[in-house]
């Protein structure tokens, strides 16, 4: 699919605001006062840069506000509403934690919310059956991994991100292995597709180009795609876990949080640009 930047730049950052929102309502010791207000701010505005990000994703952007009321049936809307909530509680719990007033059972319930709020997120692309690569247990797993190991970064968690980088990457490496075979097993074909018992397609339905050409189809070389596998890897965890070991020191940990964003940012990149959607097939792209 078409690796739009919004997209990107929105389930990169908001995963960051929403882990970090998540290991502050867990914190049995949070910040309080200006710490605190920092902390806070940081998380909130990572995820509200993220979510004007994918508002710059709509078509007619003058009708954002209407995601809200189709909850019911679409995982856009519940995204939304769980966003909605997630930040006006946590923005509480932070009001009350600058104050020097700690309300445990607010901070638990927020870090439920937020965690939640990722989960929502990934269903929107996870729930696709159109797209075999997306739909697996692997991307909301995916999808909470990238956010609880980028929120340990941001919390300063570093013996927790010593374990999480690992862990993260390993469930990184199992989700490209499958996903590279999950087209094959949904047994689409170029026959399925245009219903005609063909090798490959002599003509395209068309000439010019249309909507689901430009979102859906996306083709990126495999050799190009093994490149910036690799690249993402170590930037996303070796190169973070190389920092964190030279020891305790906010420089090194700050560099260890940059460079596993940019290998998140890559990652993500992969996520939009592999994913393979049926679709292609009746074109005859892929």
């Amino acid at each position: 699919m078409n690796p739009a930047r919004s997209l990107i730049l929105f389930t990169t950052l908001s995963g960051l605001g929403l882990g970090l929102l998540a290991w502050l309502g867990i914190d049995p010791t949070p910040p309080t006062g200006w710490v605190a207000l920092v902390f806070f701010a940081i998380a909130h505005g990572l995820t509200l840069t993220g979510l004007a990000a994918s508002a710059l994703h709509l078509g007619r952007r003058e009708r954002a506000l209407r995601a809200f009321s189709q909850w019911r049936t679409s995982w856009l809307s519940r995204e939304a509403w769980a966003a909605a909530v997630t930040l006006t509680l946590t923005g509480l719990y932070g009001g009350l934690l600058i104050l020097g007033i700690h309300v445990a059972p607010l901070g638990w319930l927020g870090a439920l919310l937020a965690l939640g709020t990722v989960g929502v997120t990934s269903m929107i692309y996870a729930q696709l059956k159109t797209v075999p690569r997306w739909h697996r247990w692997t991307t909301p797993a995916l999808f909470l991994a990238y956010a609880v190991t980028g929120g340990a970064l941001l919390s300063g968690r570093v013996t927790l991100s010593e374990v999480l980088l690992p862990v993260t990457a390993a469930l990184q490496l199992y989700a490209w292995w499958d996903g590279d075979r999950r087209f094959a097993r949904s047994g689409t074909t170029l026959a399925t597709a245009t219903g005609l018992d063909a090798p490959r397609a002599l003509f395209p339905p068309h000439s010019g180009p249309n909507y689901l050409l430009t979102e859906m189809v996306f083709v990126v070389g495999r050799r190009h795609a093994m490149k910036l596998r690799v690249i993402a890897l170590f930037a996303m965890a070796v190169i973070p876990l190389a920092f964190l070991a030279v020891g305790p020191s906010h420089f090194f940990g700050l560099l260890a949080l940059v460079t596993h964003a940019l290998g998140v940012f890559l990652s993500r990149w992969l996520f939009f640009a592999e994913a393979e959607h049926v679709v292609g097939l009746y074109y005859g792209r892929r």
